[in-house]
């Protein structure tokens, strides 16, 4: 199926209500699950943290880009941000990162429906793309939790 604006804010909504069920049904030990170890360690919860954060930081980035700006610089440190989130949201609990990223999602699949498919193929820096059209990069943040969900799965085998 063709990029479309509504079929990315279905995509949207279907695959943030799949991390919603999962998230949902984890017990206490399992939000301290060590998923990461490299650089700083990271835990499901931490993951959860990431969804919410970055998302939050698309919404911003996105219909900046789509009314022509550049996107993020081109020294734009994602490992050094993602750590400023991180510390930024340590407070939250895991149920209240669940409320925010079900929002935040919400708000996203939103306003990808106002585009048109012009608008989806505008283009500028991501901060993990670097220069790319805005579709790619609607898709990547659904495709993010998808990479992110696999490796969760993986640290508990």
């Amino acid at each position: 199926m063709p990029d479309t604006p509504a079929f990315l804010a279905k995509r949207l909504r279907s695959e943030g209500e799949k991390m919603t069920a999962f998230f949902t049904g984890l017990d206490d030990a399992a939000w301290a699950q060590t998923v990461y170890t490299e650089g700083s360690e990271w835990t499901v919860r931490n993951v959860l943290s990431h969804f919410v954060t970055s998302e939050r930081a698309f919404l911003k980035l996105f219909p900046k880009i789509v009314d022509g700006e550049e996107g993020v610089a081109e020294d734009f440190d994602v490992d050094r941000y993602n750590a400023r989130q991180q510390e930024k949201t340590e407070a939250l609990s895991p149920q209240e990162l669940l409320v925010q990223f079900q929002d935040v999602r919400a708000k996203m699949a939103a306003w990808v429906e106002t585009l048109d498919i012009a608008d989806l193929e505008k283009e500028g820096r991501h901060p993990f793309l670097k220069e790319t059209r805005i579709a790619e990069m609607i898709k990547l943040v659904y495709r993010h939790n998808q990479i992110h969900y696999r490796d969760i799965r993986k640290s508990n085998n």
